[in-house]
């Protein structure tokens, strides 16, 4: 399969309960350098309105047709021409406007293809053993409970960071939700593709859409819905904390922590992917590692790894770093000069900003040395490969290791895993040598999203 490279605007409609709706004046979509490579139609209150209603009205993707559709849109979207779109197409496209690198894109492809056909079986895994999926399990005359979802429509607000967050609410479509996805203005090519290819494969219109709305709107799609995941910052996961039917979806940030009884030396490979692999946009990629004893090795040998990742356009094919318009990438550069204040910059401070002389630039990686384990600089996630190299003893304990999506834990140190999986705050606990961006279909990312959307009833005596 050869590169190809689109020349002239791409058409993304909004993809209706009644079909594409294109508006007369679409919303341009820019790569990383400013020139407009799509125009995407952006709905109003109203359509997204009209378009809940239908999803309300719609039954759900039929339980026995449902591994088959999915199977069918896995290969499509990995293969097939989507919208108009060649596979190669649409990778460079996804490159191009958000900055990530094409590698790292075009193994996405083949990940959310995998997660796309294994939807089902791995919502299934979230299922409590107690439960049964459908009433007529014979199990229920003795009285038993069944797995029954806790609403009808659920939707998405979707970042632009990494085409692998459009995995997660295929489980919701597998479970019998309808759903509707706002994609993200950056990068709305994957949730374009990924609704095309199971529009393709036999999912109806009214069962799943996409909708493109201005930021207004989106409330406007969240709050019209049974339930709602909702990806951003900090400002995102306050304004939605108290909503039971929200879910937000905020910085990772996640760890790492070297207890003295291993040698990091023997893991430092592991240590540099968590930190630059994906290009370091990822939630799951560390932005903290903790040591227990003096932290400064440890920060030179990373700093030295990341110091040789070549600055190149995010679609060269060996590019590994991320790019971002140059405006934005000098503005990052600025707000990491501010926060590092204090610290001791083993890369990065110089600065982080790499001009590549077409209005883009790439964002080179930063390894700075804090004094202690609760240094305010600790929370601080940035879009790039920025890590936070920190001092851990064994008086801190765990409070500055709370708040983390994975944290990777190099210890032989029994006691301290219990606490660490015993900590409410820290969602999944990765221990030895297991990069924190390791997934798979089946295990949880953020606890199961089926302990959001389901709930389990007594049933007795069912026909």
């Amino acid at each position: 399969m050869t590169d190809a490279v689109v020349t002239g605007p791409v058409y993304l409609d909004a993809l209706g309960p009644r079909g594409p709706y294109r508006t007369r004046v679409p919303s341009a979509v820019t790569d990383v350098s400013g020139t407009e490579v799509a125009r995407l139609s952006l709905v109003p209150p109203v359509f997204v309105g009209r378009a809940l209603a239908a999803l309300r009205k719609a039954e759900a993707v039929p339980a026995a047709d449902i591994d088959a559709l999915l199977e069918a849109a896995g290969e499509e979207f990995a293969t097939g021409t989507v919208g108009g779109l060649g596979v190669r197409e649409y990778e460079h496209l996804v490159s191009r406007t958000s900055g990530t690198p094409l590698t790292v894109v075009r193994a996405a492809t083949r990940g959310t293809a995998r997660f796309v056909s294994r939807a089902r079986s791995s919502a299934e895994q979230g299922r409590p053993r107690g439960a049964v999926s459908d009433r007529r399990d014979p199990s229920l005359a003795a009285g038993h409970a069944v797995w029954a979802r806790r609403g009808h429509v659920f939707t998405v607000n979707a970042s632009g960071n990494h085409p692998g967050v459009h995995r997660l609410w295929l489980e919701a479509l597998a479970l019998g939700y309808r759903v509707a996805v706002r994609p993200s203005r950056r990068e709305p090519f994957t949730p374009h593709r990924l609704v095309g290819a199971l529009h393709r494969a036999g999912v109806r219109e009214d069962q799943l859409v996409l909708l493109p709305t201005d930021h207004r709107t989106a409330d406007v799609l969240v709050r019209g819905a049974d339930r709602a995941v909702v990806y951003g910052g900090d400002e995102v996961v306050a304004r939605y904390a108290r909503d039971p039917r929200v879910l937000p979806q905020g910085p990772g940030r996640t760890k790492i922590l070297i207890t003295a009884d291993t040698d990091w030396r023997e893991h430092l490979d592991t240590i540099v992917g968590s930190v630059a692999e994906e290009g370091g946009t990822a939630c799951v990629n560390a932005t903290a590692v903790f040591v227990e004893g003096d932290p400064a090795p440890l920060a030179e040998a990373v700093a030295a790894r990341l110091s040789r990742l070549p600055g190149l356009p995010p679609q060269d094919a060996r590019a590994v770093l991320p790019v971002c318009p140059l405006d934005r990438a000098r503005a990052l550069g600025s707000y990491l000069r501010s926060v590092a204040v204090g610290t001791r910059a083993w890369l990065g401070g110089e600065g982080v900003v790499d001009d590549l002389g077409d209005g883009s630039a790439v964002l080179r990686p930063a390894v700075h040395q804090v004094g202690s384990s609760s240094a305010a600089q600790l929370r601080t996630e940035l879009p790039f490969p920025c890590v936070w190299v920190a001092p851990w003893s064994r008086t801190d304990g765990i409070a500055p290791l709370r708040d983390t999506l994975v944290l990777s834990a190099l210890t032989r140190d029994g006691a301290l895993l219990d606490a660490l999986l015993a900590e409410p705050t820290i969602a999944n606990v990765y221990v030895g040598d297991h990069p924190t961006y390791w997934m798979a279909p089946g295990v949880p990312h953020d606890s199961y999203l089926s302990d959001f959307l389901m709930r389990s009833k007594a049933l007795v005596g069912a026909l």
